[in-house]
């Protein structure tokens, strides 16, 4: 191989480096992005590497991508730079964030409008005041699928960051509570600045899993965290239906 050619695969992820759709569903957990494929038409597994996860296929005709992402804003970037490489122009994340907001409950939906960024990555690429925010067009277009299929959803800003657990430091809840954000969540504001940068096309619909304000851990440091029930993965289900139709009638107002 020369060095001018270029390789067949991506490093990080093992994706093909050109040719993919120009529409992604991007997700956390490897499993999310099976849940997914198999929703698709055609679907099949294109690359496998790590965290990452990659499968093609068609929702209702239209060619796209789903990929997982892992934990954390650098990892994920990771992701999202692979794959504009390959191809993809439209970005949506489905993920799932604690809720922050009094009337924000297990299962609902929160469509971003941008996101704080305190996600450990974005800090190193673009000035603090750089805003991370959601392309206008994705916003409309999964709050127009979420009253489609009824799902309970709320529209607004959240908290991108970068640690899951406190450590010695205070964790600035109340500040960003009075401030109406409504969930936190750890790699929205890095796709965000990313897409922003690149001229691509970004947002996000995440499933509240868990009441944030409340305390992950009880007295004797066990965790109280349960994302594992019913109603998030109700929640889940109807998300990746929303997030499949929203890119759809991206799509289809672009062509």
């Amino acid at each position: 191989m020369s060095t001018t050619e270029r390789p067949a695969l991506l490093p990080i992820t093992k994706i093909p480096s050109s040719g993919l759709p120009a529409h992604a569903l991007v997700v956390g957990d490897p499993a999310r992005a099976a849940l997914v494929a198999k929703r698709l038409d055609d679907a099949r597994q294109i690359g496998a590497n790590r965290e990452y996860v990659t499968y093609s296929g068609t929702w209702r005709g239209l060619p796209v991508v789903v990929s997982s992402h892992g934990v954390g804003g650098p990892g994920a970037i990771c992701l999202f730079g692979e794959l504009a490489e390959a191809g993809v122009r439209t970005f949506i994340r489905l993920g799932t964030a604690g809720s922050m907001a009094r009337g924000v409950g297990d299962g609902d939906l929160v469509i971003a409008t941008g996101a704080v960024r305190d996600d450990g990555v974005t800090q190193q690429l673009v000035p603090a005041e750089f805003p991370a925010f959601s392309t206008p067009e994705i916003v409309v277009a999964l709050q127009r699928a979420a009253r489609e299929h009824a799902a309970p959803h709320h529209r607004g800003t959240v908290w991108t960051r970068a640690a899951f657990m406190p450590g010695v430091l205070e964790l600035p809840m109340q500040p960003y509570q009075r401030a109406g954000v409504l969930a936190i969540e750890m790699e929205l504001s890095a796709l965000l600045v990313f897409a922003a940068l690149h001229g691509h096309s970004a947002g996000g619909v995440l499933v509240i899993d868990g009441i944030a304000a409340d305390d992950l851990v009880d007295e004797a440091g066990n965790t109280t965290y349960d994302p594992h029930r019913t109603v998030v993965a109700d929640g889940v289900e109807r998300g990746v239906v929303v997030a499949l139709d929203a890119l759809f009638e991206l799509a289809n107002d672009a062509a």
